[in-house]
C-alpha cells in the first residue's frame, strides 16, 4: 500500500486503526529458490469515503483485508502494522463494508446497538469530509502512482 498525503476519493484511499491489524500470517512460497516469494494475509479495521449515484458521498466503516499472493520481500515482523502496510499488499475487492451512512440514510448492522455505535463515528465523519477521524491513520491506497 502507500500512504498518501492528500485525500482523492478516485483513488480508493483507507484511513486504518492501527491497533487492530489481526489474522497476521505469511509462508513462503516457492521456497529454497533464488526467486523466493511469499504468501501474506491479515486484517485491519478501516474507515473510507466514497462517492456513488450522481455525486452523493458516503462515510463506511469495515475492515479491510490485507494479502499477497507474490511477496517478493518477506514482512519481517508481520505483528508491525507499519512493515504490512508498507509491502506490496494487493486488494482489488477492497473493503468489507459493516457500516454506511450518508447523510440521510444509514445501511449496515440491524442491531440498535451496533447502529448507534455506527453512527457516533461515521455521522461526524461526514460532516467533517475529508477529514481523517481520531484514531486512524491515512490515507492509504493500493492503486500505485503512474509513471510519466
Amino acid at each position: 500500500m502507500i500512504r498518501e498525503d492528500r485525500f482523492l476519493v478516485s483513488r480508493k484511499p483507507f484511513a486504518v486503526d492501527l491497533g487492530s491489524l489481526r489474522d497476521s500470517k505469511q509462508t513462503v512460497r516457492d521456497g529454497g529458490t533464488e526467486h523466493e516469494r511469499y504468501l501474506y494475509s491479515g486484517q485491519i479495521d478501516a474507515v473510507w469515503y466514497r462517492r456513488k449515484q450522481g455525486g452523493v458521498t458516503y462515510a463506511c466503516l469495515g475492515s479491510l483485508g490485507l494479502w499477497s499472493q507474490n511477496l517478493r520481500r518477506r514482512i519481517e515482523d508481520i505483528e508491525d502494522p507499519m512493515q504490512v502496510l508498507t509491502a506490496d499488499l494487493d486488494s482489488r475487492y477492497g473493503g468489507d463494508c459493516y457500516g454506511r451512512w450518508d447523510g440521510e440514510r444509514y445501511w449496515g448492522s440491524q442491531k440498535p446497538t451496533e447502529q448507534a455505535l455506527h453512527l457516533a463515528l461515521l455521522e461526524p465523519m461526514l460532516a467533517n469530509y475529508p477529514d481523517i477521524p481520531g484514531g486512524y491513520s491515512g490515507w492509504w491506497t493500493f492503486f500505485t502512482k503512474k509513471k510519466r
